[in-house]
């Protein structure tokens, strides 16, 4: 049994062995991966060295190697500045993928709303706007202009009184009552005949309208 027992603790040994040895092996391949990498690198670093060399001074371009070292001595003092810019330029970026479906959305809202007003005959309304703009320029001058610009308060005093409740009711009466008016056959009249329509009271009242609507007039 001793010597069985003592095989297997020669064969266990013998395994821890192999494994050991493959281990090592392994990592031996992997330093000389590792060195073949490091000496390829500094290969192609040396030409890369020696290009940009050779291109500097084939350009004319001297580099000052403390200019240089003060480039990287900033370049590293700033290492936090351009973190917190690219942090910057991150949360836009997310910024712009949050917008962009809100933009998306606001732009075919914009696209149907412009459709309707194309349907309901906004933009031939603006152009027929657009044909009488051209119509007034061409019929008025400069001078034209001018003096509705120093007349505008008083043109739209004017207008203000005209649309006051009390004066369109007065002008639609006018307006209905000409409506009735037969203007082709219209009655003619006496000075008898007028003198004696001007004692109804409906002709006296128009009358007094009239002489008092004249007698403020002068007033104004």
């Amino acid at each position: 049994m001793s010597e069985v027992n003592v095989q297997t603790q020669i064969n266990e040994i013998n395994q821890k062995l192999d494994l050991l040895l493959d281990y090592v092996n392994q990592q031996r391949l992997k330093a000389d991966v590792v060195e073949d990498l490091i000496s390829d690198l500094s290969i192609v670093g040396k030409d890369v060295y020696d290009s940009t060399v050779t291109e500097l001074e084939n350009h004319s371009v001297e580099i000052d190697p403390d200019a240089v070292k003060i480039f990287l001595v900033k370049l590293l003092k700033n290492v936090n500045n351009f973190s917190k810019l690219l942090e910057f330029f991150e949360s836009m970026n997310d910024l712009l993928l949050d917008v962009k479906p809100i933009a998306n959305e606001l732009l075919i809202d914009l696209t149907k709303k412009m459709h309707d007003f194309e349907k309901k005959g906004y933009f031939e309304f603006l152009k027929a706007s657009a044909e009488i703009i051209d119509n007034v320029v061409a019929h008025f001058s400069t001078e034209d202009v001018k003096l509705l610009a120093d007349n505008a308060v008083v043109i739209l005093e004017t207008v203000k009184g005209l649309t006051q409740p009390d004066m369109l009711k007065a002008i639609n009466n006018a307006t209905t009552v000409f409506k009735t008016i037969e203007t082709e056959n219209v009655p003619e009249y006496t000075l008898m005949k007028a003198f004696k329509e001007m004692r109804s009271p409906e002709m006296r009242k128009g009358l007094g309208f009239m002489i008092t609507f004249l007698k403020n007039l002068n007033k104004v």
